[in-house]
């Protein structure tokens, strides 16, 4: 071997090149620092791989005996602390690869017929992330779970609804839990069904056009739960569509956390003072002793942006690659990583932190007493008493003009003062100027009265078990 063979520093390509690559090119180019964590998915689609050279008679019994045995060895390796992770091998794939040989000798050269890095990489990405959007499914449920916990025992609690931030109607605080679980609904939807579509094995596409050797790719889809093998090679190695599309629904997700955390900041300070949150969910201040700040659903509400910034730099990234794998796919993992354990923290953080927040009802129940909150139920009183409702609409602001005057909400006026706007009011009106007669009203599927909360709460059950 000349000197200059001797220096070649990567098995896997270096027997193209005539010199050894710039220590600055070898780290730039390097993947390893952080796609390490595919080794799991690495090395069981490399068991699958060499199961079914093995089946259509490309390896022997005892080479694939031996690599089997070697990528066990290597598991507990990398998971004991032992394994020697070097950039010269770039990546995941070529230091497991390289230690495989090691390990066994030529039967770890062997291990790469027949597949390329290409439908490696897009292999392990897939099987990666429909692992992890398990784990964000399940975290949906608990936090669903939880909610809906906080909703049933809340069902009769009042508070302020709002439109605009200005408040419009009463509503019960069990039904405001109740749109929260609706929109995790959405995005437990979202997730199931960009796991459905991104699950088909790339495997067997190599590095675009396919291989000659006889392999069986319906034997490694169904060894590694694909639902089937991916029907074009070049689209199955350069496809991310499922790493934009989880980026998207997670962007959604993170939104709506985003949203819950906005509630939570306001309902927690002493301008609305509604909730207390957990202790341990919140920090003090380095100069204030009186601060209690609530550092998780802000910190959620600012890593939002955080997500939909990973979204915006895959787009960006696969805008205007030309078919089939690019090296700047390289660049889809940290912005997908990063995703997937900004949305698992977030979620593990909510699903603890919600259900044990406390509802401070009696300042609740003040709060939905201002701003005229039942003026909506006056104005169906009228309609029922058979004023048009536009003239009911007229009548009733005309009133709420005289309460902003006098500061006086409606229910504390006397029945002489709003037969004044309307010789239609009786005495009856008490009942639908209440808090409870105004909630209470609105008993129908989604509205917000105390028994449809129950009712909603039980069957929102059933759908989480999906029945």
């Amino acid at each position: 071997m000349s000197k200059k063979d001797d220096k070649q520093t990567n098995p896997s390509w270096g027997g193209r090149f005539s010199e050894q690559t710039d220590a600055f090119v070898e780290a730039f180019t390097a993947s390893v620092d952080f796609d390490r964590r595919l080794y799991l998915q690495d090395i069981a689609g490399s068991k699958a791989h060499a199961h079914m050279l093995q089946k259509t008679g490309v390896l022997d019994d005892s080479d694939c005996e031996a690599i089997v045995s070697g990528l066990d060895t290597i598991i507990e390796e990398i998971e004991s602390g032992r394994f020697e992770w070097r950039v010269s091998a770039e990546d995941v794939h070529m230091n497991i690869e390289a230690r495989l040989t090691e390990l066994i000798g030529d039967a770890g050269k062997r291990l790469h017929t027949g597949r390329s890095r290409n439908d490696q990489v897009a292999t392990d990405i897939r099987l990666y992330l429909r692992d992890q959007i398990d784990i964000i499914v399940s975290q949906l449920a608990e936090f669903q779970s939880g909610l809906l916990d906080l909703a049933e025992r809340e069902a009769d609690t009042i508070m302020p609804g709002f439109t605009h931030l200005q408040v419009a109607q009463p509503v019960s605080f069990g039904h405001h839990m109740l749109a929260w679980f609706e929109m995790l609904q959405r995005d437990a939807g979202r997730m199931h069904g960009c796991r459905k579509r991104m699950n088909v094995s790339p495997l067997g596409a190599a590095a675009l056009a396919g291989t000659s050797y006889p392999i069986d790719r319906q034997m490694t889809a169904a060894e590694l739960g694909f639902s089937a093998p991916a029907a074009n090679s070049l689209d199955a190695v350069s496809d991310r569509d499922f790493a934009i599309e989880f980026c998207a629904a997670s962007a959604i997700l993170m939104t709506h956390l985003s949203r819950m955390a906005e509630e939570l900041v306001m309902w927690s300070s002493a301008q609305f003072d509604f909730i207390e949150l957990p202790d341990r969910y919140c920090t003090g201040s380095s100069i204030m002793p009186q601060k209690k700040n609530p550092d998780v659903p802000e910190l959620v509400r600012g890593k939002t942006g955080r997500v939909n910034g990973n979204l915006v730099s895959l787009l960006t990234l696969m805008k205007s690659q030309p078919l089939a794998y690019n090296k700047d796919n390289q660049e889809d993992k940290e912005p997908l990583f990063d995703t997937i354990d900004t949305v698992v923290g977030s979620l593990r953080a909510f699903a603890d932190m919600v259900p044990a927040l406390q509802c401070k009802r009696d300042n609740m129940y003040k709060a939905a007493k201002q701003g005229f909150s039942t003026a909506t139920d006056l104005a169906d009183y009228l309609v029922r008493k058979g004023l048009p409702f536009r003239d009911a609409h007229e009548v009733v602001g005309k009133a709420v003009a005289h309460g902003v005057a006098n500061s006086r909400d409606l229910s504390d006026m006397t029945l002489d003062e709003l037969k004044g706007f309307s010789d239609r009011i009786d005495e009856d009106v008490f009942e639908v100027l209440s808090l409870e007669g105004s909630v209470a009203a609105r008993n129908h599927i989604g509205g917000t009265a105390p028994e449809q909360v129950r009712k909603a709460v039980a069957g929102a059950r059933q759908r989480l078990k999906g029945e």
